[in-house]
């Protein structure tokens, strides 16, 4: 058997034991540079491919819709409770996951519970949209939450990193709903949409986006092809 025989079976055997969806879950390793051909330094986010699984088939028969339950980031299986072994055990799938998420998919197959997904639809050069929880800020002003101006800083003036005036005479006697004021800042669910890939390296298991990402280091993070591209 030839290495070009062989290396057309083990794509073939990949293939097969993988599914191609259009989301995946991976994790925001942090920030760095690269140095493209042209030599331009470019800003990327490195994301750190982890397992994700079919742990479920939901059909239009028994769910009244259809898409992939999608499992990813392992625990010990000490901290999983039964029911999510039991799940994980009728899924077929041997990695202990404790997070699961669904990805709406067009004639979806039984066949395809237990398959790995691939990261085929995310090719170098092509666009997606990332999905991340902010980072947490706390109790902040409207100045850092808002981006108000303020008062000014010279000396002599009692009105500096405030809002102002929130009310509005006797009539309506009322602070309106959704006025812009101090609170907790950040924790919030964000989608950068149109990012660029720029590499994809499934041996070493991450992938570059050009630009920064929502979430803090180690966060998990959904990667979706573009919709608007």
């Amino acid at each position: 058997m030839t290495e070009e025989t062989q290396a057309v079976e083990t794509a073939a055997t990949e293939s097969s034991s993988s599914l191609a969806l259009n989301t995946i879950y991976g994790v925001k390793a942090g920030m760095t540079r690269i140095f493209d051909e042209a030599g331009n330094h470019v800003p990327v986010t490195v994301i750190k491919l982890i397992p994700n699984k079919v742990t479920q088939v939901k059909t239009l028969d028994k769910d009244g819709y259809e898409a992939y339950q999608v499992g990813y980031y392992e625990k010990r299986e000490k901290l999983l409770n039964k029911a999510t072994k039991g799940h994980l055990k009728s899924a077929n799938v041997e990695n202990n996951f404790v997070r699961f998420a669904e990805v709406t998919a067009q004639g979806v197959d039984a066949a395809n519970l237990g398959k790995d997904l691939s990261v085929e639809s995310f090719e170098a050069s092509t666009y997606v949209d990332v999905t991340g929880t902010s980072k947490g800020k706390g109790f902040q002003g409207q100045m850092k939450r808002h981006n108000f101006k303020g008062g000014p800083a010279t000396h002599g003036s009692k009105f500096h990193r405030r809002g102002g005036s929130i009310g509005n005479r006797a009539t309506p006697g009322k602070v309106w709903k959704n006025k812009r004021m101090p609170g907790h800042m950040g924790s919030e669910t964000k989608t950068i949409q149109n990012i660029k890939v720029v590499e994809v390296n499934q041996d070493k298991g991450y992938m570059l986006l050009k630009g920064s990402v929502p979430g803090s280091k180690n966060g998990f993070v959904r990667i979706a092809k573009a919709l608007k591209k």
